[in-house]
Formats: structure tokens, sequence, C-alpha cells
């Protein structure tokens, strides 16, 4: 199969080579053309299409051999560029790749953008609670690491020969660039084999993964420092000074001022716009404008990019079907585009001269030596111990697209030469090259901590979870009971994972006032914002669990239901919360307002009624939550651990079983009865897992037999003094919401509050 895909490859890039040289020979032999309208634009179409088919192809190949895509699309532009097709047709490679600075600029404009949105990507792949939760052990292999090969490459340029050396800027600012591209580890590659590992989530994955982000972001505040001095033209301490102060001011307002801007921002173009994709835009236009904010205080435009980036995967409504589309368009088109463009600009034939080919191979030495020693070394000072300071060392080694990025900005600024640029990105391909089968070894070599277990058993439970996936809540309700219940649950839930929260209060009685429209201090909003502080709270004092975020909650008046949740729902909501005064009819199914609101919401629901009970006045509640062991049940008691505080309120777990086996022999019978058994130890034992993982150390378990569900859970309820009960329920098909008999008997006849979760 590799060889036909290999095959393939080879035929197709030939067809595209003749192709393209075909175009450009048609527009060279076509005389004149008229600018952009039919010459420019041929050679630009042959170079893209080249590019992306080569690039993709070697990718795939790359792939399947265990080694990231992006060294396929290093690599295509090797294969395109003078190393290979410029070596062996010179002609045709002139013709698609002619040195024309017109239409070189044309590519190179595309690759410039592919540069910054290649670090707007990176920048949202970057993972800040990460690095927090990994403290010390990530510090110190970011520092020992980063330090280390970094001196080793900054002296190494003085020991160049100054035939290879640039003459703008002098040895200062090559010096800089050498240890820098040296330094950094690719964040990209290291968490591409981690995860292919399975080893994000295990302690030793995660200080991996948080020293390359640290080690990203440093090297990209280095780089704009370095350009800084670039463009100085030497070491201008005031210039420098400048340089270093600008950067902090900017990074300082980035992560303060510059957060809540973005968030605001992406959520009320969510909020707002109808049009297709214009979340997309809003963060391109972020992109853009930081972009251009650090090349005024001097700095060069990724790390505004970069930063950008980190902002906008900050944002706590960035929906995965927005992160996908992006990056989708990257991954599809820029990231072929700039790396292709980079293998393009280096000359490996300059490799057979001895010298240089010897050069490069010190140049490989230094680079992967420097950064094992480094990390090898931070990690044994953190407290590691020699496997795992190996594996570190082995996981750092990669330097993939980062120094590719760095050294094509130096050969573009004039600070690197055409031979120490094909240096640094021969350097790239080795050592990315090398890293994944290193860290592979020595990863297999690492055995699993007790304490590791039990997080990682945490942890498989929230991948399965219900209420873990959750990232905004509306609710819709009333000034009723019920709609200050599902206020109120709706805040908790969201304190307690730092999800913003939108409240659409219903008024009716009062016209004027609902037309006033924009965000108020509704009542319902001054509920919500109570328990999001109660949950936020909570959530702060569990131990082991990152601070969430503080959850904001907006608010404002409607006159009409229906209309508002049709628009609302299609602004990325992952549960409505709906409490009205009129919930159910006295036969126990659901009011016209409640069978209208369900249909014109597409996600999950959580129906409140809040009963006759002084639910609303009691600090803590006492939940029953029926289980059965289906996904709808299961969801149903996620929501109910994730609605108390494990240290005040109680909570309690019936399973109804059906023992009995009709007129069967009795050997049928036993094995029904043991069956039954059976499935009723395993619900009560996911359960009581969930229960734990929410920090229910213990929890009442009861099991009814041969009885009808509602009159089980009426009794148990009565039987537990509970003043809430939480079910999880299915959708039946219907013309009207209908959630089975169960669900239907117990609104009829239980008086208490009741939370119906439809998932």
């Amino acid at each position: 199969m590799k060889k036909r895909s290999t095959f393939a490859i080879v035929l197709g890039t030939g067809f595209c080579l003749l192709a393209s040289a075909a175009a450009a020979q048609t527009h060279a032999g076509g005389g004149a053309g008229n600018g952009l309208g039919g010459t420019d634009e041929v050679i630009l179409a042959a170079q893209a299409m080249l590019l992306l088919f080569v690039g993709r192809g070697l990718g795939e190949i790359m792939q399947r051999f265990g080694q990231p895509a992006v060294i396929g699309n290093l690599l295509a532009g090797l294969i395109l560029g003078p190393s290979l097709f410029g070596w062996v047709w010179p002609h045709a490679h002139n013709l698609i790749f002619p040195n024309d600075p017109k239409i070189g600029n044309l590519i190179k404009g595309v690759s410039d953008m592919g540069v910054m949105m290649l670090l707007l990507l990176t920048g949202m792949e970057t993972d800040l609670k990460l690095v927090r939760k990994t403290g010390f052990p990530a510090i110190a292999v970011t520092a020992a690491g980063v330090a280390v090969p970094f001196a080793l490459g900054f002296s190494a340029v003085y020991f160049l020969p100054d035939s290879i050396l640039p003459t703008q800027g002098g040895k200062l600012v090559a010096a800089l660039f050498i240890g820098t591209a040296l330094s950094i580890s690719s964040i990209k590659i290291v968490a591409m084999v981690v995860r292919e590992m399975n080893f994000m989530r295990r302690n030793l994955g995660q200080i991996i993964v948080a020293s390359a982000i640290m080690e990203d972001t440093a090297g990209w505040v280095i780089v704009s420092i370095t350009l800084g001095i670039a463009g100085a033209g030497g070491l201008a301490l005031g210039g420098l000074a400048r340089t270093v102060i600008g950067t902090a001011i900017f990074l300082a307002l980035s992560y303060t001022v510059g957060r809540k801007l973005v968030f605001w921002l992406i959520r009320w173009v969510n909020d707002t716009f109808v049009s297709e994709y214009a979340v997309i835009t809003a963060i391109l236009i972020v992109m853009l404008l930081m972009a251009l904010i650090t090349q005024a205080i001097g700095v060069n435009t990724v790390l505004g990019a970069f930063v950008a980036g980190v902002l906008v995967g900050e944002s706590p409504i960035l929906s995965q079907q927005i992160e996908d589309q992006l990056r989708g368009f990257i991954t599809a088109f820029m990231m072929p585009i700039f790396f292709g463009i980079s293998g393009l600009s280096a000359d490996l034939t300059v490799l057979k001269d001895p010298a240089l080919a010897m050069l490069t191979v010190g140049l490989v030495a230094i680079a992967s030596i420097g950064k094992f020693a480094g990390a090898f070394a931070g990690g044994m000072a953190s407290g590691l111990s020699v496997p795992e300071s190996i594996a570190i060392g082995c996981g750092m080694n990669a330097r993939g697209s980062t120094e590719v990025i760095v050294a094509s900005i130096g050969l573009t600024l004039g600070v690197l030469t055409q031979n120490l640029y094909t240096m640094i990105v021969t350097m790239a391909v080795v050592t990315t090259m090398a890293m994944p089968p290193m860290l592979r070894w020595a990863l297999r070599r690492l055995p699993m901590r007790p304490e590791e277990k039990e997080r990682l058993d945490k942890e498989y439970l929230d991948a399965k979870g219900f209420v873990s996936r959750f990232e905004r809540l509306l609710v819709s309700a009333d000034e009723s009971a019920s709609g200050k219940l599902a206020a109120r649950l709706a805040g908790f839930i969201a304190g307690q994972r730092g999800m913003p929260v939108t409240v659409v209060q219903l008024e009716k009685a009062k016209p004027a006032f609902a037309q006033m429209g924009g965000k108020i201090e509704a009542p319902l909003k001054d509920v919500a914002a109570q328990s999001a502080k109660e949950g936020h709270r909570a959530a702060r004092e569990e131990q082991g669990e990152d601070k969430p975020h503080r959850v904001e909650v907006s608010a404002r008046v409607e006159t009409t239901q229906s209309d508002t949740l049709k628009k609302e729902s299609k602004k990325g909501y992952d549960m409505l919360f709906l409490g009205l005064e009129k919930m159910h009819e006295k036969d126990g199914g659901f009011s016209t307002a409640v069978d209208r609101a369900v249909r014109e919401f597409e996600g999950s629901l959580a129906l409140v009624v809040a009963g006759d009970g002084d639910v609303l006045d009691t600090a803590d509640f006492n939940i029953l939550v029926p289980v059965n062991g289906t996904e709808a049940s299961r969801n149903g008691a996620e929501v109910a651990f994730a609605l108390s505080s494990s240290k005040k309120s109680r909570i309690a777990a019936l399973h109804v079983a059906e023992r009995s086996a009709g007129n069967g022999a009795k050997r049928g019978s036993q094995r029904h009865k043991g069956a039954g058994r059976r499935n009723e130890r395993a619900v009560l034992k996911d359960t009581v897992a969930l229960a734990q993982r929410y920090g229910y150390e213990r929890i009442k378990t009861a099991v009814h037999v041969d009885m009808v569900p509602e009159e089980a859970i009426l009794q148990e309820a009565e039987a537990t003094g509970a003043n809430l009960i939480v079910i999880g329920a299915s959708r039946r098909v219907g013309d009207h919401l209908f959630l089975g008999q169960t669900v239907a008997c117990t609104l009829k006849s239980w008086k208490g509050a009741i939370v119906l979760v439809v998932s």
C-alpha cells in the first residue's frame, strides 16, 4: 500500500511539474501579459499547486512512517527547489520559480501571511493552565533547556568563518539568531508525539508539553528582541531598552486588558452577526491588529500573531467547530505553502563543500547535545528520576516549524546568509526526524505511579462526561419560583467550570420595561451571578482542580420566547435551563410554552420545576437521582452531582430492578436473577465512581425490586427526605415533548422540585 501511494505521488508530481512547466512556458512565450490580470497569476497558481500537491503527498508518507507531516512540507520545498528540481531540470525550474522579484513577492506575501496564521494556531494550542499546573519542573526544564543550547549556539557563531557570516548586523545578531534557533522546541511536534503515545495526560507528558509551550513563548520574545537589535543595526542600549520595555508592556496589557477585550469581541460577534464564519473573521482581525501593534513597537509581527492566538485560545466560548474550521484552512493551505517556500530557499547542494558539510554536522551535534543536556539537567534539578529526565531530554530535541520560521525571518532581513539558513534548515529537519523514535523509546520505559493512575482514572471519567463538555449555558425563565431555581442551578454549574451564562428573562407583565432592551440588572441575572460565585468558590476549594475563570453573566428581557430561543440556539449553547411558571399540566404532560421552547432549541435541556417545596430557601440540596444504566440516566446523575457542593449536600442514587422471570423454568429464573444482580452492581458501581469524581466519597444507594419505577422514586424520595429529584431522560418520537411514562407520572404526583435532564 505504501509503495503504491509513493508511486502515485511520484507520478502525480511528474504530471504537475509538466503541467506547471507548460503553463509557465506558455506564459513566457505569450508576450507581455498585463500584470496580475494575465501572467503572474499563472506562475503563482503553478507554484501553489506544486507546493500543495507535493507537500501534502510527502506529509502523508511521513506520517505513515511515524514522522510529523511538517517534515513532508519541508522536503517538498527542498525537492522542488535548487537542491533537486533546479539541479536536475534547471530550465523547467526557472520557468516555474523564476528569479523575478515581482513574481517572488507574490508567493512570499502568501508565505508571510502563512507565518502569522501558523503562529496564531500555535498560540491557540498553547495551554496556559497546563503551564501553571506543572509548576517548578516545567520552569526548571525550560530554563536549563533554553539556556544551555542558546549559550552553545551563541558561542559557536564566533568560531565560524567570516565567509558564511552576514555583513548586516555583524556576528552579534547572527549569534542571537543561531542561539535562538538551537534553543526552542517545536510545541506542535512535541505535542504530536506525546499525544500519539497516549502520554498527554501523564505527569511527564504534561511537563514535556508545558516546557515546550514555555520555550515557544520565551523564544518568540527573544526573537522579537533580536529583531529590534537587528533593526537598530547593532547593540544600541537605547533601542534595546525601548524594545524590551515595549515588549513587556505589550505582553502585560495583552494578558490583562487584552484577554477581556478578545473574549468580549468573540462573544459579541458570535451573538450579533448572522453571516457565516463571522467569528473566524474577527479572530483574523485580532491577529492582524496585534501583529501591526508589535511591528509598531519595534518587534516583528510574529509576536503579535502568537499572543493573539493565546488570547483567542483562552476564550471560554471558542467552540470546537470554529477552531477546527480555522485549523483546517491553515493546515491545508497555509502550512504547505510556507514550509514549501522555506524549503525552496534552502540549497542543499552547498553541502557538497566538505567544510560546510562538517560545519552543518557540528551544528546538529551542538543543537542535539545542548538541548538534551539542558533539559536533562533541568529535570534532575526539579526532582525527576533519571529515566524521566532522559525522556524529557529526548522530547525537547525537536525543532520542527519554529526554527524554520526563525531562520526564514533572519534570511528575509539579511541577518543570515544563504549558507547559514541552509544549515539551520538541515539541523531542524534532522533533529525533528530523530526526536519521535527517541521519545517513543524513552516513554515506553516509564511505569505509572499510583497517584498518577488515580488522577488518570478521574480524567477518564471526565472524558466520558456530560457536564465536562459544556462551554456555554443559556437560561430562559420568568420570575416564577421555577425560573429563579433554573437561574440558580445554571449559575452554580457555570461557576464551577468558568463558563459564561446568558439569561433571557421573559417579561410579559411589563412591556414598557421589556422594550428598554440591552443588558440590564435583571433579578434573574443577580440569582445566576450569586450562584456562579458559589460554584466558583466550591471549585477553588476542591483539591486538585484547576482554578476556573470567573463567570460572566449577561442578561436581557424579552417579551416572547419562541423567536428568542430560535435565534439563541444558533450561538453555540450546550444546555438550556428552562424555568417557567407553568411547566406541566395536571396529567403530567408539558405545557404549551415548554413544548414550543424545546422545539426551537437544538442542544441539551434542563427542565426545572420548583414545585411546592422550599428548595429556593435552603442552602443545600438533598437530591435523589434514579439510575438505570442508560446514557440519559448517567447524564442526569452527572448533573445531579454537579449541582451541589460535595461537603454540604446529600445525594442518593436509586436503581429500580426487575428480577421476576415470568413463567420460565426455575433454572431460567435463577439465571435471569443473576444477570439482573450483575446489572444492578454495574450500574451502581458506575454511579459511585462518578460521584467520587465530584468529591462524594460515599453516597447512599438503594435498589427497589419489581416495582413500578415512578412509585419507587416517590417512595425513596419520601424515605430520604429529598427536596430535589434529578431525572435523566430521552425524548420520545412525536409532535409534542414526551419523556416517557415514568417522568409523566412523577411530575403528576411529586409536589417538590424536579430537574429533568434531556440529552
